[in-house]
């Protein structure tokens, strides 16, 4: 059984095509197949947008990491190795910022599943140059191409949607980044949430903020908290710094792999948690994220989450807690309040 992801090990099979090459890696990576890559090229970067996977090839000194919502270090790549992501916005955005940042002659290799939507490339790389499906296997697609036109000028702000959601009479300016989730619309469960969240006092924590709804509409709702919003990726983080100074509101929006980078003295932690991890489901970081909660919380502090009603999280809200509230609830969503004693 392979340690690599199945588009790592069709990227694997293609060795040769990155032999002396200076490769800069970047899209929904998620295995440390970079660092095979370092025996055979001249140097190996990694751009990523996810703070776990950041926190995962960071301490191997031979890769260069770098985390963001935008590449703009100096770099001698002349080849990107692109593992397709899930969104197809996303996979856009990554094309026009890096081959803007690297220019013509870029040679590229774009590795996905294929029900993932990476034949999707072939369309989406014509502006650029050619590209040709080189290799298949495990229902995955290897792509080499190379940029061969100039390419436009790229500027995050042009990539930013903005649109307006009502909540209690009061319209929100929202800003999300593409692959963000709540990305152009009100989510119907983090409504419930907001409907059912009690009156806020002292430091609330949004959890995996997106782009910032939640906390917007709480920070406008109760003035007087302190507003702290974290999620993994570099993406949302950017999209909720915006929606906050969209709306003329402070709070302090950082990167963190579940509670890697969180204090411990929230009065309130409020979420309406990821289930999808890349293409599959996925329910660790949500499980850990209600397992460690009373950690993170003051005495008498209280988590409170919205989830899809067939979610087995009242035990583990119980076993944390010793207490498990479901204070709302509709045919879909569930919300449920663990306080800390």
């Amino acid at each position: 059984m392979s340690a690599y992801t199945t588009p790592s090990q069709i990227a694997q099979r293609q060795l040769a095509y990155f032999e002396g090459k200076h490769v800069l890696v970047a899209g929904e990576a998620e295995d440390l197949f970079p660092l095979e890559l370092v025996e055979h090229c001249e140097s190996v970067s990694v751009f990523t947008t996810n703070y776990g996977y950041y926190r995962q090839v960071k301490p191997h000194a031979a890769l260069n990491c770098y985390f963001g919502a935008e590449f703009t270090e100096k770099t001698q790549a002349d080849m990107v190795l692109l593992y397709w992501p899930k969104a197809k916005a996303e996979a856009e955005f990554l094309l026009s910022m890096l081959m803007s940042k690297l220019g013509k002659d870029t040679e590229i290799i774009v590795i996905g599943e294929n029900r993932s939507g990476v034949r999707s490339i072939e369309k989406m790389f014509k502006p650029y140059g050619p590209i040709t499906k080189f290799d298949s296997a495990r229902r995955c697609s290897f792509y080499w191409g190379q940029c061969t036109e100039q390419p436009e000028p790229f500027s995050l702000d042009d990539w930013y949607k903005t649109y307006q959601v009502s909540y209690n009479e009061q319209d929100l300016i929202i800003k999300s980044l593409p692959g963000v989730f709540s990305h152009g619309e009100f989510d119907i469960g983090s409504k419930l949430l907001l409907d059912t969240l009690p009156k806020l006092k002292g430091k609330v924590l949004d959890f995996g903020c997106g782009a910032g709804v939640l906390g917007t509409v709480m920070a406008t709702t109760n003035p007087d908290i302190t507003l702290e919003m974290c999620d993994i990726s570099a993406l949302a983080v950017a999209s909720s710094q915006q929606t906050l100074l969209a709306n003329g509101l402070k709070g302090n929006v950082f990167a963190s792999d579940v509670y890697s980078d969180c204090s411990d003295d929230y009065q309130f932690i409020i979420s309406n948690p990821p289930f999808h991890s890349g293409l599959d489901t996925s329910y660790s970081a949500t499980e850990t994220l209600l397992a460690d909660a009373p950690t993170k919380l003051k005495k008498q502090g209280e988590l409170l989450i919205v989830a899809n009603s067939f979610l087995k999280y009242i035990p583990i809200i119980q076993q944390a807690f010793s207490n498990c509230e479901t204070l709302n609830k509709t045919n879909k969503f569930a919300i449920y309040a663990g306080c800390k004693a």
